[in-house]
């Protein structure tokens, strides 16, 4: 047995194949890994309804980070923590998705998730919703790049992405590492005593501070720049190899 107390997984691309699924052996050595006492956290962009299945699909009945670290759950449904994202910024970020006419934009709020397709209702006003998160997606590159150094210059936004092509704005100071730094404090450990496992730009800081950061084999290179080991790919259950080796040590 190693000294990490509390695995951190990142889902999509990291935990889940490219079906979206939970493999049977990264499934088998989460259950190895929770039968030593270990701790194992989703730790995603997902917002809390999205992750839940996933949860229950493993048994867990661990803490969970939700929406990049805008929400903290003590477990399954026991919230902890949520940090709102200012309605101002959300108006403007839609504005500038019509400005830009072509990318899917999706916003999270604490009960439901918003689209393109399925945006507010305009005569409501952006102050009545509980927003914690505002997304991006688009192939473009050059519009990506434009939006991107748009909400930069705001100076009001943690920005990050969950795919190459993607934008992702929490509020400032609000990251997966923010979080899991709040939940180190809740469970009495040290954030040298964390495994932290991801393959995106929303995964570097958590990376960066966890005791073992690593990068998924398929990770944006950033990712892979910043862990301290990368393992293989999400299709390959890099997960279940991070556990096994650096865990539970074979």
């Amino acid at each position: 047995m190693s000294n990490y107390k509390l695995v951190a997984l990142d889902m999509d691309g990291t935990l889940l194949n490219e079906q979206s699924e939970i493999s049977a052996e990264n499934a088998e050595w989460i259950q190895k890994a929770l039968d030593a006492g270990v701790i194992v956290s989703f730790s995603t962009g997902r917002g809390f309804q999205s992750a839940l299945p996933y949860a229950e699909q493993l048994g867990l009945d661990t803490p969970m980070i939700t929406v990049n670290g805008s929400e903290i759950w003590h477990k399954p449904h026991v919230l902890h923590k949520r940090t709102h994202l200012s309605s101002v910024y959300v108006k403007r970020m839609h504005e500038l998705a019509l400005k830009h006419g072509e990318p899917w934009f999706w916003a999270y709020t604490a009960d439901t998730v918003y689209n393109k397709e399925k945006w507010i209702d305009p005569a409501t006003d952006y102050d009545s919703y509980h927003w914690l998160k505002f997304g991006y997606y688009t192939e473009d590159d050059q519009a990506r790049n434009e939006i991107l150094a748009e909400v930069q210059s705001w100076g009001a936004l943690e920005i990050t992405n969950s795919s190459p092509w993607n934008l992702e704005m929490n509020p400032q100071g609000v990251s997966k590492a923010s979080a899991l730094r709040e939940l180190c404090e809740l469970l009495g450990i040290d954030m040298s005593s964390v495994v932290a496992v991801g393959d995106s730009l929303n995964d570097i800081a958590a990376i960066r501070e966890a005791g073992l950061g690593v990068a998924m084999g398929n990770a944006q290179q950033a990712v892979k720049d910043a862990a301290d080991a990368v393992t293989f790919t999400n299709d390959e259950h890099g997960v279940a190899e991070v556990i096994r080796r650096y865990v539970l040590k074979g």
